[in-house]
């Protein structure tokens, strides 16, 4: 979750200099500290690269978690307003991403979140009983009073997936833009239905803010292993490590 968490961290981190002119002016001169998922900037060390990310280390309401312990529930299945498009492709440099033109939308609980962006994981982020997928997509949708809703596809290898092969046929290799060369429905990177797992979590990548609603499909899509290759010859490993389900209840619907 990238573009749109940056946006969030600026704004998050201006809130708290409201008081300080000069403070402020400092701050729309900041660039968003750079983050890996390895190594002296990766996961294990968000929290310490700078004071807006400190929720990544201090928050107890984190993700991705495990999907485990679940209690039975009766989930509002969500509805998918979403319009199939030529969609922009980036590469952000921590993922490929497909960014969403205004008007489709995700319907939770009677509520309206207007559809932003997905983009993929290598491995899944979020695992299911201990086991984690080759990769995952998230999708993510925002909400006018700041929350988010996002929502997750385990992918795993097998038969060739017209609408993930597209993506990945001009996903840049390098930080960058392309755009498919004909419509695309990102309904078909949902499983045609199976268990939903609901719990409230965050963003997984910095500032780690703990607003979202999780909502994350337990059955598999299947996508070719050459597209999951050639995902991973551009992120090799961009997922963050699980984190503690701490006391959240992770809700199943049927």
């Amino acid at each position: 979750m990238l573009r749109e968490e940056a946006k969030l961290r600026r704004r998050d981190f201006l809130k708290g200099l409201l008081g300080c002119p000069l403070c402020a002016q400092a701050a729309h001169a900041e660039a968003v500290p750079h983050w890996e998922y390895l190594g002296d900037r990766g996961a294990e060390k968000w929290a310490e690269l700078d004071a807006a990310f400190k929720v990544c280390g201090a928050g107890r309401e984190q993700s991705p978690i495990d999907l485990k312990d679940v209690i039975p529930a009766r989930i509002d299945r969500l509805a998918f307003d979403w319009e199939p498009q030529v969609f922009e492709i980036a590469n952000t440099g921590h993922t490929i991403q497909a960014n969403v033109a205004p008007g489709s939308a995700l319907r939770s609980g009677g509520e309206r979140y207007e559809f932003k962006q997905f983009h993929f994981h290598t491995p899944s982020e979020h695992a299911l009983n201990g086991v984690r997928s080759a990769m995952e997509v998230h999708f993510l949708h925002a909400h006018p009073d700041g929350r988010f809703a996002a929502v997750g596809a385990f992918l795993s290898g097998g038969e060739t997936h017209a609408a993930f092969a597209a993506i990945m046929k001009v996903a840049p290799a390098q930080e960058g833009k392309a755009r498919l060369d004909q419509p695309l429905d990102p309904k078909a990177l949902l499983p045609a239905g199976g268990a939903l797992y609901r719990y409230k979590g965050s963003f997984t990548t910095p500032p780690c803010s703990e607003i979202v609603e999780w909502n994350v499909f337990g059955a598999p899509v299947t996508v070719s292993e050459a597209d999951i290759g050639a995902f991973r010859s551009i992120f090799p490993n961009n997922a963050r490590p699980l984190q503690p389900a701490n006391r959240r209840f992770i809700l199943r619907g049927d």
